[in-house]
């Protein structure tokens, strides 16, 4: 570690990147063809392939097979990783501080450091949900899953509700791939549970799910979740979240054993001292060549980012687009160049329902929905997994979870979670529901059941936004 502000005797400029996420890794391979003495600074060990943790949360894929360990992707381009957390930036001094006191002298800094849920003022969200934004989370996320169906499997007579709040694409994700565990691996696994006392629903605030896409597109995405069986609930707010249930603003009261949040993103608290200007969300403002305003050596990428003069959303393309732009204009100063503006170039995107049921919408009009979208979908993100080893792996896994699930295939489980709800205590059994007013699963020729009372709606992620996609 070199002394704090000083160049280090190589003489080389020293860019410090922060985040090892799509971002930060693609600014990280920008800027090694730049002669610069780079460095990485992650709090993990590993890259999270974000798009698939659901699948971890639901048991279809392992931890490990959405993680790249950070050193071998910067061993492979001749930069340096650091394990530890930013919690301080001396922007005059061209100074960082990490958690553990280390001190890093910088003249470029690159902060990729992504996002983290919204609560929006709700009362209780923050401590009684779930969130879908890490590793961590999504194990955490499938300990209390499989947790609850092992409490109703030994409590005859109980349900169980699980409620994912936010219809963006990680919420239709969730909810799809929830009722899909389900219906296919539910009467395998748990053959004492009947599929009607797993209640899956969706609550969105907005009239429409998947906001970013085309309205028939969004109406399919509608569709297939109701013939999953899941209650989706559109043009719903939310006004509490209690340990067991979520309240809504026209005063009805649902029961939640499991809530997951995946209803917006807003900047780590830790950024409001870094003395940055910032916008919506807290997230980091910055100029059309990306660096934040009012600073010329630090530049932000990805989730974190916020442009002006040209919104985007939270996915895998803008956040490698800009990563990709911010190394590029460091490698422009160094050489004492002007640099130049970020123009993103949309490539389209997508969202998957389940098994054979996928939303695209490409950037020059074209839309796909149905099977040949979910084929699509599976394979874009193979391909962008990171590591053969991690392609391999999760195209077995989720072969497996598609062809046997239902025919005695093994779902994917790890430890009983040291309390079923947040904050409640170890090993509680849920208390009894009531029979949920949502519709029943499909029937076994896969058509919906006909409605019992029409009060089910509808849903949608991102306002993922949540986890980036790679679109």
């Amino acid at each position: 570690m070199s002394r704090p502000g000083a160049r280090p005797e190589s003489g080389r400029p020293r860019v410090i990147v922060v985040g090892a996420g799509f971002a930060g890794l693609v600014a990280v391979a920008e800027l090694a063809r730049t002669g610069a003495q780079v460095t990485l600074i992650d709090r993990n060990v590993y890259s999270t392939f974000q798009p698939l943790l659901y699948q971890v949360a639901t048991a279809g894929l392992n931890p490990g097979d959405v993680a790249y360990p950070a050193r071998t992707f910067t061993y492979k381009r001749g930069v340096r990783f650091r394990l530890g957390e930013l919690t301080r930036i001396d922007s005059a001094a061209r100074r960082i501080t990490l958690v553990d006191g280390a001190q890093f002298g910088y003249d470029y800094l690159v902060l990729a450091i992504g996002v983290t849920a919204a609560y929006y003022g709700v009362p209780g969200a923050a401590e009684q949900t779930l969130g879908l934004y890490t590793r961590k989370d999504a194990i955490t996320l499938r300990d209390h899953i499989i947790a609850r169906l092992e409490r109703i499997d030994i409590a005859p007579g109980q349900d169980v509700n699980f409620t994912v709040v936010g219809g963006g694409a990680t919420g239709v994700e969730l909810a799809g791939s929830l009722a899909e565990l389900r219906s296919t691996a539910l009467g395998v696994a748990y053959p004492g549970i009947a599929e009607s006392r797993v209640h899956i629903r969706l609550v969105e605030q907005f009239p429409a799910l998947l906001a970013p896409f085309k309205p028939p597109l969004q109406q399919y995405a509608y569709r297939q979740l109701q013939a999953r069986g899941v209650d989706v609930r559109l043009n719903t707010k939310i006004r509490e979240v209690t340990p067991g249930s979520v309240l809504l603003e026209n005063g009805e009261d649902l029961p939640s054993d499991v809530t997951v949040w995946a209803a917006g993103v807003a900047a780590p608290d830790v950024v409001a001292e870094w003395g940055l200007a910032r916008g919506r969300g807290g997230r980091i403002r910055v100029r059309p060549d990306l660096r934040a305003v009012d600073q010329d050596r630090i530049f932000a990428v990805g989730d974190i980012a916020l442009i002006d003069e040209q919104p985007l959303p939270q996915l895998a393309q803008p956040a490698i687009q800009t990563g990709r732009h911010a190394g590029r204009q460091i490698g422009r100063l160094l050489a004492g160049q002007p640099t130049t503006g970020f123009s993103y170039h949309d490539k389209g995107i997508m969202a998957t329902i389940g098994r054979r049921s996928a939303v695209v919408q490409l950037a020059r009009g074209l839309r796909i929905r149905g099977t040949l979208a979910w084929f699509a979908w599976l394979a874009l993100h193979l391909i962008t997994l990171l590591g053969n080893r991690n392609r391999l792996s999760a195209l077995l896994n989720l072969s497996y979870r598609y062809l046997a699930w239902s025919h005695g295939g093994g779902i994917i489980v790890g430890d009983d979670p040291p309390a079923v709800l947040p904050g409640g205590p170890p090993a509680q059994l849920p208390r009894a529901r009531a029979p949920s007013q949502q519709p029943s699963p499909p029937d076994g020729d896969g058509r919906p059941p006909v409605p019992r009372a029409q009060g089910a709606a509808t849903a949608a992620r991102q306002g993922d936004n949540g986890p980036p996609k790679p679109h």
